[in-house]
C-alpha cells in the first residue's frame, strides 16, 4: 500500500513525465564596459558648452551677440549664463552706453580651466570610442 501511495503522488507531482532536467547555463564573458572619464555637468549642457566656448575664442561678447551666436531666447540665455556665473566660470559686467543697458561677459580663468578640462575628457572619451 505505501507504494501505491508513493505512485500516487509522483504521478501528481509530474503528471507521470520524468521531470524536465535543467541545464546549467553557460558562463559567457561579460563585456567589460571602458573606464570614462566624468564629464563636467555644468559645461556638458549645449547652451553653457556653447557660451564657454564662444569666449574662450573671443575676448568677451555681449548678452545679444550671445544670444545671436547660440541662437536662443533670453530667458534661456540668462539662466545658463547665471549658472555659469555662480560657478565662477564667467563674469559679467553690467553698464550702460548712454542710455542702453549693456551686458558683457569674459571665462575667467576658472573657466578658461574648466574648459580645458571638459576638452581633455571628451578626447578620452573619443580615443576609448575609436579603440573599440
Amino acid at each position: 500500500m505505501a507504494k501505491a501511495f508513493a505512485a500516487q503522488h509522483k504521478s501528481d507531482k509530474t503528471n507521470g513525465a520524468m521531470p524536465a532536467r535543467t541545464r546549467e547555463p553557460r558562463a559567457h564573458p561579460v563585456p567589460q564596459a571602458p573606464e570614462l572619464p566624468e564629464l563636467d555637468r555644468l559645461i556638458h549642457e549645449r547652451i553653457r558648452l556653447g557660451i564657454v566656448s564662444a569666449l574662450a575664442t573671443n575676448e568677451s561678447f555681449s548678452f545679444n551677440d550671445l544670444k545671436r551666436v547660440l541662437k536662443t531666447t533670453d530667458g534661456n540665455l540668462s539662466v545658463h549664463a547665471r549658472k555659469l556665473e555662480e560657478a565662477q566660470y564667467i563674469s559679467c559686467v553690467k553698464f550702460f552706453e548712454g542710455r542702453v543697458p549693456r551686458t558683457e561677459y569674459r571665462l575667467t580663468p576658472t573657466g578658461r580651466r574648466a574648459l580645458a578640462e571638459y576638452l581633455d575628457q571628451m578626447e578620452e572619451w573619443i580615443r576609448i570610442t575609436r579603440e573599440r
